[in-house]
């Protein structure tokens, strides 16, 4: 049996080397199991699944953040994680684009301005 924990704690260290870290600290003292259960559905069980890639996974999870809006945290870890695993800014942006066709533009254009400040911040810039 494989232990959900270990696999899941590894994909997200490759997705979010900073956040994983941070969002296990934050959770600590009020919710550890939740943070458990971050570590090991999402990361251990399905982003373990054959078929898709994480590259693929986080394009999937920048289209649904940006789609679902007022997630903006999550939405920013996101982004950053999918430049981890391989995604350029270019598609990032694209996959935003898309979400004004299904979700709304007021939701890709929020979309985008989060992908600004994260390029920013990568860039050193405020």
């Amino acid at each position: 049996m494989v232990d959900r924990y270990s696999t899941g704690l590894k994909n997200l260290e490759k997705i979010h080397p900073e956040a994983s870290k941070a969002l296990m600290e934050n959770l600590k003292d009020i919710a550890p199991d939740l943070g458990r259960f971050v570590v090991e559905f999402p990361y251990g069980d399905v982003y373990e699944r054959p078929g898709l890639d994480l590259k693929s996974r986080e394009i999937a999870t920048i289209a649904a953040l940006t789609a679902i809006g007022d997630t903006k945290p999550e939405l920013k870890d996101h982004i950053k994680g999918a430049l981890n695993v391989g995604c350029n800014r270019q598609e990032v942006i694209e996959v935003i684009i898309q979400m004004a066709v299904y979700a709304g533009f007021p939701r890709a254009i929020n979309g985008i301005n989060i992908a600004k400040e994260v390029f920013n911040e990568i860039d050193g810039k405020k």
